[in-house]
């Protein structure tokens, strides 16, 4: 892992292997790790870059206020510092999709093609905007365990639960040393996020749309329907899984990503 300095903070970063640079982003409140097996797989051909997101893992959560914008705009400035001029393909799982839309929309010219795990373009509703702002200020006062206890079940499907309770374990403890304050912040961020699915159609970068067939939070029904509206996306299920697809089913994931990427068209 490298430290770098952007801005009024530092991300840590994790590099593997040499070829086009591959960008992984994790999703909320999770850290790089959750790549672990697509790093595996990936840096025997390409230039494998997955950082912790500002206050996440490793990295320090700074001073400034944290928006999808601000985390693409980290993104770009980490890629600066690391003097990858190439464009990268970038894959973004849940909030790591939020900050996909940002990337492209304002970094489109460090853009080459677009992975979206279970995310989404809509923004939140009213209402599940106010119950994320009324959560960041409960679990600064009373701790991220309701939150976390709430939100397991959701990310992974029945099977995963029952086969690999490892990993959910794994999950819950990057989840439990992730700063409340970075919880918090990035609550705040999600809420206010906007919404993208009128821009959908402006997207012609090559992408490719992965959702568990078994997610509750971004089901495959609602990213069939991303897919259909942007003019380069193709869309694949990934079975067995739930909104961890990645973590879920690796080599299904992987297998998809690889062929996605060897593409020519």
């Amino acid at each position: 892992m490298n430290m770098i300095h952007i801005g009024d903070t530092e991300l840590s970063v994790r590099q593997e292997g040499q070829g086009p640079p591959l960008l992984f982003v994790h999703g909320f409140p999770l850290d790089h790790t959750m790549w672990n097996q697509q790093i595996t797989e990936f840096s025997r051909d390409y230039h494998v870059i997955a950082p912790d997101l500002r206050g996440f893992g490793a990295s320090a959560l700074g001073s400034e206020p944290m928006s999808m914008a601000s985390l693409a705009d980290d993104l770009a400035a980490m890629l600066s510092a690391l003097q990858v001029t190439r464009p990268v393909a970038f894959c973004g799982l849940s909030m790591g999709g939020y900050i996909a839309w940002q990337f492209w929309d304002r970094h489109s010219d460090r853009l080459d093609k677009l992975i979206l795990c279970d995310t989404r373009a809509a923004a939140d509703s009213a209402e599940a905007a106010q119950g994320r702002r009324e959560t960041a200020t409960r679990l600064l006062r009373d701790g991220a365990g309701e939150l976390i206890e709430g939100m397991l079940p959701k990310l992974f499907a029945n099977a995963t639960d029952n086969a690999a309770p490892k990993l959910i374990q794994a999950t819950r403890r990057v989840m439990e040393s992730t700063q409340l304050q970075t919880i918090a912040a990035a609550l705040l961020a999600i809420a206010e996020r906007p919404d993208f699915e009128p821009r959908l159609a402006e997207i012609t970068v090559s992408t490719l749309v992965l959702c568990g067939e078994h997610d509750l939070i971004t089901t495959v029904e609602e990213m069939q329907q991303v897919a259909a509206a942007m003019p380069n996306a193709r869309f694949k299920k990934i079975g067995g899984a739930g909104h961890m697809a990645p973590v879920e089913q690796p080599a299904a994931v992987n297998r998809a990503i690889c062929e996605f990427l060897e593409r020519r068209v």
